[in-house]
């Protein structure tokens, strides 16, 4: 196989060897639907056809909107066969943000998907913009079909292939702070990123892939759809997320990519079928073990798993260890969009929970003399899209890609992620303190869903969380026993001006669509500081160790 063709090139290579094989696997209305490499070929080349005929300058961006589906991995190549470049857009995005994205991109068009918010999306939507709507009922109405697309033209016929430095996408960062950024990758920084993947993790026969993170995020289109490219594998996507503990046990993927949040939740979904007392008597029973382990992966479908990777946040090692003793381990990585998520990760037989694996061959690691984490590879982005100062600064004088967090590396030689060097606050102490390894300890309490450690200014530090739909229904004295002794289990680990001074449990949950987390669901720091200021400085005021808002 040749790592060296683009994207399209490679669907025209599994078009030509395996054209009957089954490549998309699409659920509408829970019926699925299969599209062959052929069939995908084909489909593609004549929407590019269409998209030519628009008469676009080449290198245009185009949008893709909505949930996972077939068609948007379509679309995408789609896109690149034309000789313009994708800008994959979040679904359930601020409108704010889907705004600033297409009129900072110059998108001449976007394909709409299906969406749970297609009028807020389209009222965002500039006056400029060409729609084009996928095949799918919760589509918006566009102002082409994609169906008439096809129908209406032939397939493309030419396709010069791009060199190393053309631009082949736009991912545009969901934003923690201030307005997105767009990171432009190369051909070249995919290509880079697909031939260190396949020699550190090649695919196996029968291998099954299940998508349904957000494909406008780098790591979802790196570890699926190009992965999918360049293995040949096929692809199933989730109908929506309300699915998610339907399909994926329909699915049963050879690989499953998640970030902390989701394993959570599937334990969640876990415990509440056979409670934790009651699983730890079972598993303590040598003949029963073996059956509830196989009962409880199947029911998951991650049985036949061969990889279990989580990334984009820090994953609690009580979780690990938890998924660890009923038969999965789960390999924590660490990546950023500006470097292609090609840095460090954790893999079979070099797994070291807590950490986030050894450094990526070719990956050009340090750690600078502050403790920053730096990469120099032929993954790093070509820099933010009109932003020259912010790219400038993303780099240090000698070419590395600077990517905020701090991190130490043991004597293995395997990397601790120790906070994000932006994130670090002073206390009214003068004292700093790294909040991600708090939170992370004591996120071992599953009873909590999100939270996050508040201390800039503050005599002592806290802690506001949310608390999961099952925590709501059980007794507050229950809880506030349970938390105070992990707080308790956490603070004899810590300095004194690092502690816990209170946990303060939140009324509301945290959300995309309440704009307290991202779409890739990582809590905006700020406006959950912002948010709550005023309950914190009351807080302050009262000497309750556990308080309700």
């Amino acid at each position: 196989m040749n790592i060296e063709k683009s994207p399209v090139q490679m669907l025209l290579h599994w078009a030509s060897v395996q054209p009957d094989k089954a490549w998309l696997f699409q659920p509408v209305s829970g019926i699925w639907q299969s599209t062959t490499w052929a069939q995908a070929a084909d489909q593609v080349a004549r929407i590019a056809t269409a998209l030519q005929a628009m008469g676009w300058e080449p290198g245009s961006r185009i949008g893709i909107s909505g949930r996972n589906t077939a068609h948007w991995f379509m679309a995408d190549l789609a896109i690149a066969m034309a000789g313009h470049v994708s800008v994959g857009l979040y679904p359930k995005q601020l409108a704010d943000n889907t705004r600033y994205i297409l009129e900072h991109s110059e998108a001449r068009a976007v394909f709409l998907g299906p969406m749970p918010d297609a009028d807020s999306f389209m009222a965002a939507l500039p006056s400029t913009v060409t729609t084009i709507a996928l095949p799918y009922p919760e589509a918006p109405a566009g102002e082409f079909q994609w169906n008439d697309l096809v129908a209406r033209h032939a397939p493309l016929q030419s396709y010069a292939e791009p060199s190393p430095e053309t631009l082949m996408t736009l991912v545009y960062t969901s934003g923690t702070t201030g307005a997105p950024k767009g990171v432009m990758l190369t051909y070249g920084n995919v290509l880079f990123t697909a031939r260190g993947a396949m020699a550190m993790l090649p695919p196996e026969p029968g291998e099954r892939l299940f998508s349904y993170m957000p494909l406008a995020h780098a790591f979802e289109r790196i570890a699926i759809e190009m992965a999918s490219f360049y293995a040949g594998t096929e692809v199933h996507f989730l109908e929506n997320i309300d699915k998610l503990a339907e399909q994926l046990p329909q699915v049963a993927p050879t690989r499953f990519f998640g970030v902390p949040l989701v394993y959570s939740r599937i334990q969640a979904g876990i415990l509440r079928k056979l409670p934790q007392q009651k699983l730890d008597i079972l598993m303590a029973i040598p003949l029963v073990r073996g059956l509830i382990r196989r009962k409880i992966l199947t029911g998951m479908g991650l049985q036949h798993s061969r990889l279990c990777v989580v990334g984009a946040a820090p994953m609690p090692v009580p979780l690990l260890d938890w998924f660890s003793k009923i038969g999965i381990d789960i390999y924590q990585g660490y990546g950023m969009t500006e470097a292609s998520v090609y840095p460090t990760a954790c893999l079979p037989r070099q797994n070291r929970v807590g950490s986030v694996g050894k450094p990526l061959p070719e990956s050009g690691f340090k750690l600078s003399e502050e403790g920053e984490i730096l990469f120099r590879h032929g993954g790093l982005m070509a820099g933010y899209y009109k932003a020259p100062e912010l790219t400038d600064a993303a780099f240090t004088a000698d070419g590395y890609l600077r990517t905020g967090d701090k991190g130490r590396v043991d004597q293995d030689g395997f990397l601790y992620i120790t906070g994000r060097i932006k994130d670090i606050f002073k206390t009214a102490k003068g004292k700093y303190v790294a909040p991600a390894p708090i939170e992370c300890a004591l996120a071992r309490n599953t009873s909590i869903d999100q939270l996050l450690f508040i201390g800039s200014g503050l005599t002592q530090p806290i802690m506001v969380l949310t608390l999961t739909d099952e925590a709501r229904c059980k007794p507050r004295a229950e809880l506030e026993r349970q938390l105070t002794a992990d707080m308790e289990a956490v603070n004899a680990t810590l300095e004194a001006h690092e502690r816990i001074g209170k946990c303060v449990i939140l009324s509301d949950s945290w959300s995309i669509e309440n704009g307290m987390m991202t779409p890739t669901m990582k809590v905006r720091r700020s406006e959950v500081e912002r948010r709550y200021s005023a309950l914190i400085e009351k807080e302050m005021k009262t000497r309750n160790v556990i308080s309700w808002e």
